[in-house]
């Protein structure tokens, strides 16, 4: 742990530069990009052996299946590069002195385990059907439960609800805390897995929220930036800002094997553990207002499920060609490429918005 290098100082002021978060967050970010560089052709390779490929066809959804042929034989469980990347990062630049990075490398781990279960419950089908959507839910609430209850009992931290742009729009939750937490994490990780769906989307709309949220992390951990700008200030939470910067890092070069045509799927592994961890990073932060703004790609993709979903249930209509919000757009007509890009712009639009909240209000 390079952190640790700080203590040398007295030898060397130059070994003090290991204690500045924002030479730490640099490196991170560049180690974990480096690291899936790496590893990326090795894991392609290993995976493809294995036969773990990404096409199953989800049942009733027969008028998608064109836009996937050429996805035959492209493997999925990428997602345990992301996690293997983020991981090295952190046991290089992280100090884990601080007790949110533990948190967070927890969320991922499960959620990534969840993910890979999945997965794996996939491959031996030959099918979309993974593990039972009970189990999924059941997995995804025990970690959310329990971060809900550790930070609730703890009495050095907030449990108010802050609104973006509004001052004094504050709400105090109390024991309701707990369930909001679980909704948190568990409605992240689902919006993300949801946006998973076409070559580069959800891993290219992932790098510029973790980006924002490198930026709002630094800012909250910040006493002196914080009351400057009336905002919360969570005393460690600026260590989560070199925890950002290598989920920005592992975005990137898992980007460069999954863009458009996509070497490699990040699969359930991968968006599971993604998502669980933004949601615990708003947590922590107590931006998880902020989250719906900045990740707001996700919340829209989640959001246009629950609505097809209402809608024929209810009205026996559907509100779009198909669900989620991507596949409408292909069946309208639109080359897959042109839908991941625009809507990488409209998430990059919408985490600089989510970062002017900080100083908007």
């Amino acid at each position: 742990m390079l952190y640790l290098l700080h203590n040398l100082k007295d030898v060397s002021i130059v070994f003090n530069i290991f204690r500045y978060i924002t030479f730490r967050s640099a490196g991170a970010g560049v180690t974990a990009f480096l690291v899936s560089l790496w590893l990326g052709p090795y894991v392609i390779r290993w995976l493809k052996n294995i036969k773990v490929t990404a096409f199953q066809q989800r049942e009733y959804a027969e008028s998608i299946h064109q836009f996937y042929s050429h996805k035959v034989d492209v493997p999925t469980m990428g997602g345990l590069l992301i996690v293997a990347s983020v991981f090295v990062s952190m046991l290089l630049w992280g100090n884990f002195e601080n007790r949110f990075v533990w948190i967070l490398l927890g969320v991922m781990f499960w959620f990534g385990f969840l993910g890979f279960w999945d997965d794996r419950m996939k491959l031996l089908s030959r099918s979309s059907r993974g593990i039972s959507s009970h189990a999924k839910l059941l997995g995804q609430l025990i970690v959310g439960i329990a971060l809900g209850v550790y930070l609730y009992l703890d009495p050095s931290f907030d449990k108010w609800l802050y609104m973006p742009f509004l001052k004094k729009a504050i709400i105090y939750l109390g024991v309701l805390f707990i369930p909001f937490v679980v909704l948190v994490l568990v409605g992240s990780s689902n919006a993300l897995n949801l946006t998973d769906g076409l070559d580069g989307l959800a891993i290219g709309c992932m790098l510029f929220t973790a980006g924002a949220f490198a930026i709002i992390t630094y800012i909250v951990g910040r006493v002196d930036y914080s009351t400057y700008l009336a905002i919360p200030y969570v005393p460690e939470a600026g260590e989560l800002a070199v925890f950002c910067a290598a989920l920005v890092g592992a975005s990137a070069g898992f980007l460069w094997f999954n863009s458009y045509p996509a070497e490699m799927m990040m699969g359930d592994t991968g968006s599971l553990s993604m998502g669980g961890v933004l949601g615990a990073i708003a947590v922590l932060t107590k931006k998880e207002t902020v989250l719906i703004i900045v990740g707001g790609v996700f919340v829209w993709e989640a959001v246009s499920v629950i609505l097809q979903v209402f809608s024929f249930k209810v009205f026996k209509r559907r509100i779009f060609l198909m669900s989620p919000f991507h596949h409408h757009l292909q069946l309208k007509g639109w080359p897959e490429s042109k839908v991941t890009v625009r809507l990488w712009i409209i998430a990059f639009i919408l985490a600089i918005v989510g970062i002017s909240t900080l100083k908007v209000r």
